[in-house]
């Protein structure tokens, strides 16, 4: 695996030289950050794009630029999914399996971060329901379109350090809410999903990692207090002081979205397959202290038979089988 990429290195960077005309690429929320600097990117370098979102207006707006970039044949669809309607979800992978053209990467990108308490729109806590559920069935009823070779790349985040999912009560219906503990919930469940997707589907060439981009200003902090933000930098940095380390950085849009561009073309499949990614690297595992800000995932994150666990709750909430 190539180390010449890190914390600075953006999408540009990773994608340097590379021709990815005739690749086909979903990549769900491209409606703000992100998803829009992914999209961008990749069709940059000519890939076909679909890119879903929940709503198409906003998305069309925010990607409207991204035709004039598009080279050697790189373009840009849109399809409706709104992931806190299991209908929506469903609706969007039939539209998929009906057009029947394959994927060679699927980039579960959309997310909430931080909600109040809420529900989605079939009665799962918002986080959970949004951030791992809907992409759960999402990425299994189009799973037979991923082709060999193909990957599944899982939006996470460091916020995974926050809590383990809970698999007793996933819905906090017994548990008092707390909103990080419910983000971090969901970011461990999307490092779960991708470790049990890659151990169900690598005999068949595909495979699937999770990243983590960084921390980024992007609407996903839009349910934060005012000066919460602010006050979380200072702590941390007070922190990084106090251990020799340099001052937490914001990353750029096009840092923070430069992992997934890394993992769905540039890493090994075999060093990604089943991991956590952060920093265009492959994150180290430890249940020790770790410095805000600073790489690291926990052990929890990885379990296989956590992983394992959390697919057959998953199944049972949603009333399928995968």
């Amino acid at each position: 695996m190539s180390n010449v990429f890190g914390a600075k290195s953006t999408t540009d960077d990773v994608l340097a030289g590379m021709d990815l005309s005739g690749k086909r690429v979903l990549v769900t929320g491209v409606s703000a950050g992100l998803g829009v600097e992914t999209a961008r990117a990749l069709v940059a370098h000519g890939a076909h794009v679909v890119g879903a979102a929940r709503n198409l207006a906003k998305a069309k707006e925010a990607t409207a630029g991204i035709h004039a970039q598009a080279a050697n044949g790189g373009q840009l669809d849109l399809i409706e999914l709104d992931l806190a309607s299991l209908q929506s979800v469903r609706s969007c992978a039939d539209a998929l399996l009906a057009d029947g053209r394959p994927f060679d990467v699927v980039i579960a990108n959309a997310g909430v971060m931080r909600t109040p308490f809420g529900h989605t729109a079939d009665g799962f806590e918002t986080q959970f329901g949004t951030n791992h559920l809907g992409h759960f069935v999402l990425a299994n009823r189009i799973a037979s379109l991923i082709a060999p070779g193909g990957r599944l790349i899982c939006l996470s985040s460091a916020g995974h350090r926050y809590s383990d999912v809970d698999l007793d009560d996933p819905n906090f219906e017994r548990t008092p809410y707390d909103p990080s503990a419910a983000y971090g919930r969901s970011k461990t469940a999307n490092i779960l999903f991708a470790v049990e997707f890659d151990r169900r589907h690598k005999a068949q060439g595909v495979r699937a990692a999770a990243v983590h981009p960084g921390g980024i200003m992007t609407e996903l902090g839009r349910h934060l207090a005012p000066g919460e933000l602010e006050a979380t930098v200072e702590k941390i940095n007070a922190q990084s002081a106090a251990e020799g380390h340099p001052p937490f950085e914001f990353k750029s849009i096009p840092q923070g979205a430069a992992t997934s561009v890394w993992a769905a073309f540039v890493a090994n499949a075999d060093d990604i397959g089943g991991r956590y990614t952060e920093d265009c690297q492959v994150s180290s595992v430890t249940d020790g202290l770790i410095t805000p800000g600073t790489p690291g995932v926990r052990s929890y994150a990885l379990d296989p038979e956590r992983a394992k666990a959390l697919w057959a709750l998953s199944e049972k909430l949603v009333g399928e089988r995968f």
